[in-house]
């Protein structure tokens, strides 16, 4: 050991959402929490592309906290890159790791090779970050772990993954490293999802990493939302339009698909095609049943749900519906639009004013989707820009995200004054909103920290 400092490098997910990647330097031990891709801004995306500073092949363990885009999606490069070390998680984590890079790495050769073809893209030949090949390199590290149990993971330090909510699989991690408790919240859920139940909170904490997504904003109720579906269903449906819903693959999919069917059931809207797009929500369907222990739905919910959808698979069938004009309603990925199928409908749909566009989830700086929430009234999909006239609408009580009240009485459990506190994981203005909100209601300080 060389000394008893412990460094901390904020390599992602610090001054904006995405790219989570924090380094625990012990001295004799370096763990990565988290192995995320940035998206939106520009600026931020050329940095997936640039080697982290850091040796890659001297961090010793990743840990994630669970398994989207922006917490997994820069693993194959790591092992490119050098890494050689476990990969751990929780068993859906994993599961859900596995299905995420493999779809991202199919898109990127598919989107890679379009580019080519066209001819859109500034670099010759244009490349994906990553290819199935490197997937297929990076899953053999994957060591799944129980939930709620101390792990010796390396030498002087244990590590605990505590039920988070957010997403199937999803933690948050506690580290005791030599007799100091680092706790790195992850993506924090809901406290009344219906699908998923309560975050677990943590009763200790010498130094906290906590997200901030939505600081400083309180979300409506989920079953508030509900009538809002229903009215912007039948408003679509009655003017002839279809509703495009851009979502992520995990979890937030299969809440609309449960909210529809519910629906439907009850005659509440009309019975018209309804269409999940995405070979990865159909793996995280089969996901649901085998992880009973993580969420509400019972297993024959998860049967009639998916009955009453067609999932579509084949890129084929995706090229055959964006063209159809009957009414419909629509799930695909990717949830801010920075990828996935859901632009090869925009492509042919959104200069449709009877058509609508639904977003239910988190839209990042610099994202498609933010900036046609911003009134953007062009689109650039595939190297060429489309008009857009679509009606857009927003229902934000459907996040996975908590909000602010809710990252508050996570903390409420913890029982000792943290040492440092760092908020994470959020712009600007929700960050400081957060470190305001901390200030005000137990008195700590807690630092906003950069890249």
């Amino acid at each position: 050991m060389k000394n008893n400092k412990i460094n901390i490098h904020f390599l992602g997910a610090a001054g904006t959402v995405t790219g989570s990647k924090y380094l625990v330097d012990t001295g004799d031990r370096k763990i990565l929490i988290d192995c995320g891709l940035f998206q939106g801004l520009k600026e931020l995306r050329l940095k997936n592309w640039e080697y982290p500073p850091v040796n890659v092949a001297d961090i010793d363990a990743v840990l994630l906290t669970h398994g989207h885009m922006d917490h997994t999606g820069y693993l194959p490069r790591l092992v490119k890159q050098g890494f050689k070390g476990p990969i751990y998680g929780t068993n859906p984590t994993l599961d859900i790791a596995k299905i995420i890079l493999n779809d991202s790495a199919k898109i990127q050769e598919q989107e890679a090779e379009r580019a080519n073809k066209e001819g859109y893209s500034k670099h010759s030949p244009a490349e994906p970050l990553y290819d199935l090949k490197d997937v297929e390199k990076t899953i053999p590290y994957f060591k799944g772990v129980p939930p709620s149990q101390w792990l010796p993971i390396l030498k002087d330090v244990k590590a605990r993954f505590q039920y988070n909510g957010h997403i199937l699989g999803a933690t948050h991690i506690e580290l005791d490293i030599r007799g100091k408790r680092f706790v790195f919240s992850g993506d924090i859920g809901r406290t009344n999802d219906l699908l998923l139940f309560p975050p677990l909170k943590p009763k200790k904490a010498d130094v906290l990493f906590i997200e901030s997504t939505y600081g400083g904003r309180f979300h409506p109720d989920e079953v508030e939302a509900i009538p809002q579906i229903e009215k912007l269903v039948n408003d679509t449906i009655n003017r002839g339009g279809s509703l495009f819903i851009p979502s992520f693959s995990v979890e937030r999919a299969q809440l609309m698909m449960l909210i529809f069917w519910r629906l439907l059931k009850e005659n509440k809207i009309p019975k018209v095609k309804m269409i999940m797009d995405s070979p990865m929500g159909a793996n995280v369907l089969e996901l649901f049943h085998r992880t009973r222990d993580w969420h509400r739905l019972e297993d024959n919910e998860c049967d009639e749900m998916c009955f009453h959808f067609t999932v579509v698979s084949s890129y084929r069938e995706t090229m055959e519906l964006r063209t159809d004009n009957k009414p419909k309603i629509v799930i695909a990925g990717s949830g801010m639009l920075t990828g996935g199928r859901m632009l090869n409908y925009l492509e042919t749909q959104a200069q449709n004013p009877n058509n609508t566009l639904l977003f239910v989830g988190y839209q990042a700086e610099g994202t498609r989707g933010r900036k046609l929430l911003e009134g953007e009234k062009e689109l650039k999909v595939y190297g060429k820009w489309v008009p857009f006239k679509m009606q857009v609408a927003e229902i934000e009580g459907l996040s996975a995200h908590a909000d602010h009240a809710e990252l508050m009485d996570w903390i409420d459990n913890i029982k000792n004054k943290p040492e440092r506190i760092f908020i994470v994981h959020g712009e600007k203005e929700s960050a400081e909103a957060l470190q305001k909100g901390i200030k005000q209601t137990y008195g700590w300080d807690a630092e906003i920290p950069q890249l």
